[in-house]
């Protein structure tokens, strides 16, 4: 066949193949495929109508996919997509292993598979994947027996609604064996969700007891409301009881395989990956040939360095900066294990929305009463992802805004507009307006060793600013000949090589 345009060269093709047998490679050994010594291979169906209606959610809001007795070792696990071709964390995995009283495996169904809250058409690992069906191939031996569970707690009974919504089929395929050697741990994952004060209270990921093996978890990170999110905490694994954590990534970016914050856009790898989530990022990494070994109990903490840079620190405030982190971990261990944390109302698991007000450290938006009440005619919050212009009377508007936003800073002012050179941004006013201009810059950031600008209203110089890590207010007297044309020009000009200019909010009072 001659090479058409969308033909894949040779060698192209054989880098495609080599990096797909390597991530093969990556779950399982290879060597052992031509070893045709191996137990028999069975498998376990359910969800479709085919089989028995008690494994299907035409009668049960619970169902035991495979009940399997052991010794054996699941090789995959396979469901396909419902109906609606969408999923929530409404459904819940759950595998038991020997009969044990508490499950070793429980997390929403989607975010066992990589696929936070659903949100991913795809997903492409070595472990796991979903392109409409999600399946797993981590290596689960167990000896006595497993069941396998999949549960939904959300409003509608057994029945067909459900069933449309719910995986419309799954299988699960194992391989007996005649015993399971000793050093073989079993598998588990557990699923956590949380807002917590970053630089105040870490977030926990995983507190295991027992002899075990992490070797993988999926995070995401967001501060619900804003694009702006911290990438400076770090990665902390004490094991069995260490004070000191003897492994600690020291930046969430690169734990997971990148540098100087996550990229712009998507990208997977059979091993680790980042995509983005909402507003935030999620990030996944399995820990392969560098699996962390525990014998008595591993702990999984983000949180920020003992050593972390003051400007971190001082950016999450004696507070803490709130972050929504969620989270599964990885691990094989003996058992028994600690009892999992118990997972909440499907309600409650849901990620936090952009528009919660109850978010903590949300931004307070002032009212139109309010602002009316104190002779405010135009106020504007600059840099704010969701619309800067919060008031405007008639009249009032921005006619041309430069520089770029910043929304990472800690609130109640996370945001900015700001630019390495000079911030320029042009109001437009009635005709003959007069009154006070309000200037508020801060920089809590200290960006570039602190900020140091020049701020000018039309021609008028205000001054050269810097140290105003709390903020801080500039006003400038507007008269009707600064209006004579309906504008208003507002620049900040950046005197500091290595930083930028700086401004955050603006508001147009009535002159006293």
């Amino acid at each position: 066949m001659s090479q058409g345009e969308n033909a894949v060269p040779k060698h192209a093709a054989f880098g495609i193949l080599m990096i797909g047998v390597a991530a093969l490679a990556c779950a399982h050994d290879l060597s052992t495929l031509p070893d045709l010594d191996t137990g028999r291979l069975r498998m376990e169906n359910a969800l479709w109508c085919e089989n028995p209606i008690g494994k299907r959610f035409d009668s049960s809001t619970c169902v035991v996919i495979a009940d399997i007795e052991g010794p054996a070792r699941i090789e995959m696990i396979h469901f396909a997509m419902p109906e609606v071709l969408k999923m929530t964390r409404d459904a819940i995995l759950r595998i038991y292993w020997d009969g044990e009283p508490t499950p070793s495996v429980d997390c929403p169904l989607v975010d066992f598979f990589c696929d936070p809250a659903g949100q991913f058409d795809t997903v492409e690992t070595a472990l796991v994947n979903k392109r409409r069906g999600y399946n797993a191939y981590f290596p689960m031996p167990f000896r006595k027996s497993a069941r396998v569970e999949v549960i939904y707690d959300g409003d509608l009974p057994p029945g067909p609604e459900l069933v449309r919504i719910m995986p419309c089929y799954s299988y699960v395929m194992y391989r007996e064996l005649g015993s399971v050697p000793k050093r073989e741990g079993y598998f588990h994952a557990c699923w956590r969700q949380e807002a917590v004060p970053m630089g105040k209270t870490p977030y926990v990921a995983l507190e295991a007891q027992g002899r075990g093996k992490f070797v993988g978890w999926h995070v995401t990170l967001r501060r619900p409301g804003s694009t702006g999110y911290l990438v400076d905490m770090n990665e902390k694994f004490f094991i069995d009881g260490e004070k000191d954590a003897s492994v600690e990534f020291q930046g969430i970016e690169d734990s997971f395989g990148f540098s100087y914050g996550f990229p712009d856009s998507d990208n997977v790898f059979p091993l680790t990956g980042y995509r983005k989530y909402f507003t935030g990022a999620a990030c996944y990494r399995f820990f392969v040939s560098d699996a962390i070994p525990f014998m008595k109990s591993l702990t999984v903490l983000i949180d920020l360095g003992v050593n972390e840079h003051p400007l971190i620190r001082t950016m999450c405030g004696p507070d803490g900066l709130f972050h929504e982190f969620s989270s599964v971990a990885y691990w094989y261990q003996t058992e028994p294990h600690a009892p999992l944390p118990s997972l909440p109302p499907a309600a409650k698991r849901a990620p936090a929305p952009d528009d919660n007000p109850m978010w903590p450290g949300r931004e307070e938006l002032p009212g139109t009463e309010d602002l009316r009440r104190r002779g405010v005619h135009f106020y504007m919050l600059c840099g704010r992802e969701t619309g800067e212009v919060i008031f405007a009377e008639e009249g009032f508007s921005v006619a041309h805004i430069g520089g770029y936003t910043w929304m990472g800073w800690r609130p109640p002012v996370y945001h900015c507009r700001a630019d390495d050179q000079q911030l320029d941004i042009v109001l437009a006013a009635p005709i003959g307006a007069a009154g006070t201009l309000r200037l508020y810059m801060i920089d809590p950031d200290g960006f570039g060793g602190g900020r140091r600008q020049q701020m000018f209203v039309e021609d008028r110089d205000l001054g050269v600013f810097e140290q105003f890590t709390e903020g801080r207010w500039v006003e400038a007297a507007i008269t009707p000949a600064d209006t004579a044309d309906g504008q208003v020009h507002v620049c900040a000009r950046n005197l500091r090589k290595g930083s930028n200019a700086v401004l955050s909010i603006i508001e147009w009072v009535s002159t006293p």
